[in-house]
């Protein structure tokens, strides 16, 4: 079973900075790309930043210039460090993995696509 667990939340204050760890284990064969998601109350959930296995890197155009995704493939962790932090980004942050991994009592690598239970990001004024 694949397991997806974030860490790095917290609270900080406006033009602070967090760094959010995504670490996925498991039976892992290869991982195509990692995400970030953020979800604020009351708002649908919106992709932050993503990376592919090649290092191809998107952004969403509210955290441009102030964020930045990194990864280790060695240790199938993404990292996503958020500097000049607003209130705005206040939200629960969750990391997305997609690829292939070994499950019990098949021979082959399968596809997941698995979440993780988020972290609390909250940014005061």
């Amino acid at each position: 079973q694949v397991h997806v667990v974030e860490s790095g939340g917290g609270l900080v204050q406006a033009g602070g900075s967090l760094r959010l760890s995504c670490a996925v284990s498991g039976g892992i064969f290869s991982i195509d790309a990692m995400v970030w998601y953020r979800q604020a109350p009351g708002k649908q959930r919106e992709l932050v930043s993503g990376i592919t296995s090649g290092g191809s890197t998107n952004y969403a155009d509210s955290v441009k210039g102030r964020f930045t995704i990194s990864r280790d493939n060695a240790k199938n962790t993404v990292y996503l460090q958020m500097n000049s932090l607003k209130p705005e980004d206040t939200a629960v942050y969750y990391c997305n993995a997609v690829g292939k991994a070994y499950y019990s009592g098949s021979y082959y690598p399968a596809d997941f696509d698995s979440w993780g239970q988020g972290t609390q990001v909250t940014v005061s004024s």
